[in-house]
């Protein structure tokens, strides 16, 4: 094997180093210090939220939400089938009960037909997941949500800057969770944080993430917190990250119409399909997806391009699917037939801010030439 290109790797800019020199510095080293209150305010200032609560994780900012919704024990939380586990972690871990849903064929998000089809009296909230860049059906998940009387808390974890009809993802929830995972297009090598418009949520996210702890008596708890700080050193970087956002979109956006553009005659021949693409909306193309409709399955093709020193990752594996839920008395065999196929047959590939156009049609080439003999 030659080169190796690698599915992702984060894009340090330089002043990464010099915020996290100033914060070991400074010994605000742990979860005090100028950056953690900067990067919260920038970052909830750019998507246009009032509040931002950084956590440790942004499977626990999502954790931290439903927390701080205080929704009654096992009501149900519908979400979809396929994304990521974390999602129906932290409808678990608050002792709700995750009710999966299948996705549209053309968005790879949640259906939002399939949402209303699952709606009980026990239903409470909808955990809203854009899905590798491409923003919801947010006017119809909306709709639903108010129809029922329902939270919103979105997970824009994979679309941070992404817009639906021209307002940023992120601004869609009673409360929006992201990642600042090192593939995400902030990173923070792990972290993530909770926005919200709401200063009463806002404060008992900061609460909770701090052990629940009081300002008027140390070690004194009224209710059982969480230790999901984020360090001042990771929010050091973060901030770094926040001040050439525009620019990391742009060429997210380079790289997602570079691959449309050299791939564009696979999917006119019927042979793959590419992300979903919307006028009104803007996709960043957080992972370039490929799905193939060959019946050729993604396992088959990743390890070809492998052996070509090409990185790929498999789409995510349906939820409603996993072993691990099969102990739970809530849990039932269903016929999610969309997430199935997502999960059989796409693969995402390249897709890190640090790709040039060389390798971007490397990796286009050979997919092609993989494909056609």
């Amino acid at each position: 094997m030659g080169k190796f290109i690698p599915v992702s790797e984060p894009w340090l800019t330089g002043k990464e180093l010099e915020y996290v020199q100033d914060a070991i510095k400074s010994t605000f080293i742990s979860s005090e210090g100028k950056y953690i209150e900067e990067f919260e305010r920038k970052f909830a200032s750019y998507i246009g939220r009032k509040f931002g609560v950084a956590c440790s994780s942004g499977t626990n900012a999502l954790i931290l939400a439903l927390r701080a919704l205080e929704i009654e024990k096992g009501s149900e939380v519908i979400l979809p089938s396929f994304t990521i586990i974390s999602c129906a972690l932290a409808v678990i871990y608050n002792d709700l009960i995750p009710v999966f849903v299948d996705s549209d064929m053309k968005t790879w998000n949640m259906n939002p037909d399939e949402i209303e089809r699952k709606i009980t009296s026990k239903t409470k909230a909808i955990l809203m997941v854009h899905t590798y860049g491409f923003p919801c059906d947010v006017d119809r998940i909306v709709e639903i949500a108010q129809k029922y009387n329902l939270y919103i808390v979105e997970d824009f974890a994979e679309a941070i800057g992404s817009e639906y009809k021209g307002v940023k993802c992120g601004n869609f929830g009673i409360i929006s969770c992201t990642s600042f995972y090192a593939n995400k297009l902030i990173t923070t090598g792990e972290g993530g944080m909770c926005l919200t418009d709401d200063e009463r949520l806002a404060e008992k996210m900061k609460r909770l993430r701090n052990l629940a702890f009081i300002p008027e008596k140390r070690f004194f708890h009224y209710e059982l917190g969480f230790n999901f700080r984020m360090t001042n050193i990771q929010a050091a970087i973060g901030l770094a990250q926040i001040e050439n956002i525009e620019q990391r979109i742009k060429k997210k956006i380079f790289i997602g119409e570079s691959y449309s553009k050299l791939l564009k005659p696979l999917e006119d021949e019927g042979v793959i399909s590419l992300p979903p693409q919307d006028p009104q909306h803007k996709n960043t193309f957080w992972m370039y997806g490929v799905l193939l409709k060959n019946r050729i399955t993604a396992d088959e093709i990743m390890k070809k391009l492998y052996e070509r020193g090409i990185q790929t990752r498999p789409f995510f594996y349906p939820l409603h699917l996993q072993p691990a839920f099969e102990r739970f008395s809530w849990f039932k065999r269903e016929n999610l037939s969309i997430s199935e196929y997502l999960g059989k047959y796409g693969f995402y590939l390249p897709s890190g801010l640090t790709l040039d156009e060389e390798k971007i049609r490397f990796v286009a080439e050979s997919l092609i030439d993989i494909l056609k003999k």
